[in-house]
């Protein structure tokens, strides 16, 4: 028997990994694919009058195989790659492509939906029903369902060919980051606090090798950038990591790219859109281009401004150091770290060991216990990885998911950090706990030691994983993180800002040696230089999500890296600071849609999280109970149930301004 087609009889459903081999992969998915033909073939063919029971309802049950197969594959994939594993990524990708596409145009299915959602009002549905109708309708039609002929058949190629340069993207970026790193010599090391060492240390291991070596993983290389005096290979390390994905190798991803926004844009005018801007926005908060673009200035203006004031202070530091001409972007983290030692008397290496990883999962868990009442058990059951483990998460003794931890950096793992669900909540045909995963990119140790930021991406993650974990909707299609894409941000962006709070830091911030708490003076000094640097952060971001828009919205350019260019010279980018994630290596907006005119959304989401902690420090109290159940109940547990504003509005009263973001990152006149 196929492990991936039989009962899961583990605890709590868990997918049998100790059994699962890649050769199993392929024919589960044809399995799977063959079954949700069958049951869509079902229901279109229904002659009976459509019923949301007989249609959607139907529906949501549709695809349990191919989905309970895909939950698994697609985790592993981008968690713990094969060689065999992206081979059937390049397979799959125009195969559920096709798939998606028969859907779409299945004109009888199509019908039977048309005729619910024209009929809703005599239909006495539940307000989650007709939410749920309401975004299967907006699905199809934005899908392409009401199209016919010509342009039906050229809009399903046209998905085809993006859903293959989608992959193709993503696994160009994975064997760069895979194949380049840079062995270290004892003398390399000079500067190192001993954490980095380990770190470089670990990676050799990883790779097979003597001694130390510096790979493009973003935990090890950023810290290397902070401390190694050594100018030649922090300029060797910077222009090797922003250079991935345009080497002019086999991995070069800048003509995807290209092909990648003119289909993009092609689709768009298909769908009858102006840009894929207009088309990708239209049902986000923001709702149309230039009110991204508003948001995006209204902050970009005081950013530069401080960037510009910031990269003159670094320059004349460097000039000190002896070191004539421009201050260059390999410099800027260097005497950035020098700088906050100086001002703020904050020493990367002297707050690492309060941050060691296990006590960040332990408060992250703890933030949760304390707001929500969950209680997490570790579980000893087989993972994919030895580096996944896995814990059972209650509440008054009742399951309410599994939580799959993944948190070192490995050649197999694509970069960055995420959420995801190898299964959602529901309650349809029997209640469905979910199981949720955070993977994350830190640098191994013995032990392994986050600095400030990572326990922030920690605490960021976990906040995605409670929107999974505390969803309690009755349809998978609204369940958990299934919420506009400048809403998402909001509750991973919301937790991190326990991490910050002084109880929090005094009962798990313990050196990890000494188990001292971290000195109340050392504590101040962190949190009082919280807005640090912040006009280089916030520049490198807007960027990114200026440039994204850009691309996104008008004509494609012939041309991307060129539009690039132009884009930062009409912003007049600071010399010394570069895209976040530059058009070459920008996974988030070229591996799918899913950020693509998106990138914005963590800003958008911002101006939300600033305002939703204000709730809690407003009562005097971080965790107080009443705030929290709000919180639960109108954001974590409702999915997209209601629109987003409607949501928000409900937790907090009104939607709030820019100011708290701006105040909250420093860059209001006269903040801290």
């Amino acid at each position: 028997m196929n492990p991936l087609l039989s009962d899961w009889t583990g605890p709590f459903g868990l997918p049998p990994f100790d059994a699962i081999t890649d050769a199993d992969f392929e024919p589960a998915f044809e399995a799977g694919l063959a079954e949700a033909r069958k049951n869509i073939a079902v229901i279109a063919d229904d002659p009976a009058a459509p019923t949301f029971a007989n249609t959607i309802e139907a529906m949501e049950l549709a695809e349990e195989t191919l989905e309970r197969v895909a939950g698994v594959f697609y985790t592993l994939a981008g968690a713990d790659s094969t060689d065999a594993r992206e081979e059937l990524q390049r397979i799959l990708a125009p195969r559920m492509s096709a798939f998606s596409s028969e859907i779409i145009n299945n004109h009888a299915l199509f019908r039977r939906i048309d005729t619910l959602w024209q009929t809703r009002d005599d239909l006495d549905l539940t307000d989650e029903q007709l939410r749920v109708l309401e975004l299967y309708h907006r699905m199809f039609v934005r899908a392409g369902a009401a199209l016919r002929g010509e342009d039906a058949a050229r809009l399903t190629e046209v998905k085809a060919r993006l859903s293959v340069l989608g992959t193709t993207f993503g696994q160009n970026l994975l064997a760069e980051e895979r194949e380049w790193f840079l062995d270290l010599e004892e003398k390399d090391l000079e500067g190192l606090p001993e954490f980095v060492i380990d770190a470089a240390r670990s990676a050799a291991e990883d790779r097979g090798r003597e001694g130390y070596v510096l790979t493009l993983g973003r935990s090890l290389i950023v810290p290397f950038l902070e401390f190694s005096p050594r100018r030649d290979l922090r300029r060797t390390a910077y222009e090797a990591w922003t250079a991935r994905g345009a080497n002019g190798n086999d991995n070069d991803n800048r003509a995807i790219a290209a092909e990648i926004l003119a289909l993009r844009a092609e689709r768009a005018k298909l769908l009858g859109y102006d840009s894929f801007a207009a088309y990708k926005l239209e049902p986000e908060m923001a709702g149309t281009p230039e009110a991204v673009r508003d948001l995006l200035m209204q902050v970009w203006t005081p950013a530069k401004k401080a960037a510009l004031s910031d990269a003159g202070v670094l320059a004349r530091m460097m000039h000190e150091d002896g070191i004539n001409g421009d201050l260059e972007p390999w410099d800027w983290r260097y005497y950035a770290q020098k700088r906050r030692l100086a001002e703020h008397d904050l020493d990367e290496a002297e707050i690492k060991p309060y941050f060691a990883l296990e006590a960040m999962i332990e408060a992250a868990f703890e933030v949760a216990n304390r707001l929500f009442g969950l209680e997490f058990r570790a579980l000893d059951q087989p993972m994919y990885h030895p580096d996944a483990r896995s814990w059972e998460v209650t509440r008054n003794g009742r399951h309410i998911a599994v939580f799959i931890g993944d948190y070192f950096a490995r050649g197999s793992k694509r970069s960055g950090a995420w959420c995801t669900a190898m299964r959602v909540q529901r309650r349809l045909g029997g209640e469905q706990a979910p199981i949720v995963m955070n993977v994350c990119n830190f640098a191994k140790g013995k032990p392994a030691l986050l600095s400030y930021d990572d326990a922030r991406t920690l605490f960021h993650e976990f906040g995605h994983a409670l929107h999974q974990m505390l969803s309690s909707v009755t349809y998978a299609y609204i369940s958990g993180t299934s919420v506009a894409r400048d809403f998402v941000e909001l509750p991973s962006q919301l937790y991190e800002h326990w991490l910050s709070v002084p109880e929090v830091l005094t009962r798990h911030a313990r050196h990890v040696r000494t188990k001292e708490p971290m000195p109340a003076a050392l504590m101040e000094r962190l949190l009082a230089a919280s807005t640090f640097d912040q006009g280089f952060s916030t520049v490198e971001y807007l960027t990114s999500a200026l440039v994204d828009l850009e691309f996104h919205n008008g004509d494609a350019p012939a041309d991307p890296m060129a539009r690039q260019q132009q884009i930062l010279d009409e912003l007049g980018v600071p010399h010394a600071i570069r895209m976040r994630h530059a058009t070459p290596h920008f996974a988030h907006i070229f591996t799918g849609d899913g950020y693509s005119s998106g990138y914005y959304s963590y800003m958008w989401s911002e101006v939300m999280d600033a305002d939703a902690f204000a709730a809690f420090t407003e009562t005097g109290d971080a965790f107080d109970p009443g705030t929290a159940a709000r919180l639960e109940k109108f954001i974590l547990s409702a999915g997209g149930s209601e629109e987003a504003e409607t949501l928000y509005t409900k937790f907090r009263g009104q939607m709030p301004g820019v100011e708290p973001l701006l105040r909250g990152r420093g860059l209001l006149d006269g903040a801290a």
